[in-house]
């Protein structure tokens, strides 16, 4: 059972907090579980310090250690050693001045799951930089970085489903690549960057993809081929957005959630851009510039439920049923029944 799993576990039992001796600067927190407090780990807050405190020593059951704000500009594998290191499961690195990483630097830390570089000033990343680590978050948001290779993010074992955040870069590609195995990544964040078409991720195992905020003008027919576990995909807060083709979400099966808010230059949509969207539940199309749908749109969404449009227009599809002749008995009929703020309003259209 892994590090992380048996905190689980202990935390049933309680949980005493303590203040031991630390790092000048420094504040070291003592967290014991289990029964008699059996077991302890130690949470070491060096925030704010300055870059003279790497490399730190901390206590050698260290899980958690916050190097945040201190204007640390370079992170290698002599800033992370030291017989503490090999226990932490969680470490920031946060709103520093970090401008590289070495391939490396996270090499020894082979409990580490969760580790935040946001806010720096990252403009590249090594080859497979998190390649030692069972990683399952990794927070890169508010960096410099151009362009990003997939393959910097795959893991030894490849175990553990992560999460990416990649989000207020400056992105203007994203490389799959194919001479590395796809990493196993299910969240990755792609909002706010410079990106102008979709990316080529196929072969990663996504279930939730943000790209909102990027400069794409349209959205082609082959787009997400290859992510068919794709749950959530959210395209929202694209002012550049003028067409989305059809057939372009055929290949997400398993998509039930679909955010194509506040893109205002958006003004149509063909039915045949819902096709093959079979397990889709949620619609938003809140204030984009689509004042409609096609009265066969619920024909390519079996699954629908909500339909979110307009000014603050909520719909949510029911069955309405209406008689006929006595051999086929009743038409079932799907309607959207909507409303807003003030009450009910038209559905414009029965779909």
């Amino acid at each position: 059972m892994g590090l992380s799993n048996w905190l689980c576990v202990l935390m049933v039992t309680g949980i005493v907090g303590a203040s031991k001796s630390c790092f000048p600067g420094c504040r070291c927190d003592v967290e014991s579980y289990g029964l008699f407090d059996s077991f302890s780990l130690t949470k070491v807050d060096c925030s704010n310090v300055g870059a003279h405190v790497v490399p730190v020593s901390i206590p050698l059951d260290t899980s958690y250690l916050d190097l945040s704000s201190n204007k640390l500009e370079v992170v290698n594998e002599s800033v992370l050693s030291g017989p503490g290191y090999t226990t932490l499961v969680n470490l920031n690195l946060s709103y520093n001045q970090i401008v590289r990483i070495s391939a490396t630097a996270f090499s020894k830390l082979r409990y580490l799951e969760s580790l935040d570089l946001s806010h720096n000033h990252l403009e590249v990343l090594p080859p497979q930089s998190f390649f030692y680590s069972r990683l399952a978050d990794l927070d890169l948001s508010d960096n410099h970085l151009v362009e990003v290779h997939m393959g910097a993010f795959t893991s030894k074992s490849q175990g553990k489903a992560l999460e990416v955040d990649l989000s207020n870069n400056r992105l203007v590609s994203v490389l799959r690549g194919s001479d590395v195995p796809p990493p196993n990544i299910w969240s990755l964040m792609l909002s706010g960057n410079e990106l102008k078409s979709v990316p080529d991720l196929q072969g990663i195992p996504l279930r939730y993809l943000n790209l909102d905020s990027n400069p794409i003008s349209n959205i082609q027919e082959d787009n997400f081929s290859g992510l068919k576990g794709l749950i959530h995909l959210s395209l929202s807060d694209m002012q550049h957005l003028q067409e989305i083709a059809p057939r372009s979400f055929e290949d997400l099966p398993f998509l039930q959630i679909l955010d194509l808010s506040n893109n205002y230059n958006l003004k149509s949509l063909s039915a045949e851009v819902f096709y093959g969207l079979n397990s889709l539940q949620e619609l938003n199309l809140l204030h984009s510039g689509v004042a409609s749908l096609p009265k066969d749109t619920l024909h390519n969404l079996p699954s629908m439920k909500i339909v979110t449009w307009g000014q603050n227009i909520h719909c949510l599809k029911t069955i309405k049923e209406s008689q006929f002749h006595l051999k086929n008995g009743h038409v079932r009929k799907e309607v959207l029944l909507c409303h807003n703020k003030t009450g009910a309003v038209s559905a414009q259209d029965v779909l």
